[in-house]
């Protein structure tokens, strides 16, 4: 469980996916985009919203931790530093 108001980036949940772990997570910042579709969100703002995702995650423990650990495959450092390059690439095209 992952209840964070702010992420500029959400690794604690994707270092669980790659693990194995089950994942629910809150809806801020960039953990919708960061989790997928391979953890269960919630508002962390709602206490009621929380325990309902936890327990859905939990319910869907083994389709989760076999989402989550594909899911964090993609994330690579190579995948990251050829995204870094591109985005400098478009930012010199446009200088």
């Amino acid at each position: 469980m992952f209840p964070s108001l702010y992420e500029g980036f959400g690794s604690p949940p994707l270092e669980a996916m790659a693990c194995g772990a089950p994942v629910a997570a809150s809806t801020a910042g960039s953990l919708p985009e960061v989790c997928g579709d391979a953890a269960v969100l919630f508002d962390a703002g709602d206490a009621a919203g929380i325990a309902a995702g936890v327990a859905e995650a939990l319910d869907r423990s083994a389709e989760l931790a076999t989402r989550g650990l594909d899911w964090a495959a993609r994330f690579t450092w190579d995948a990251a530093a050829e995204r870094h390059e591109d985005a400098y690439r478009a930012l010199g095209a446009g200088a």
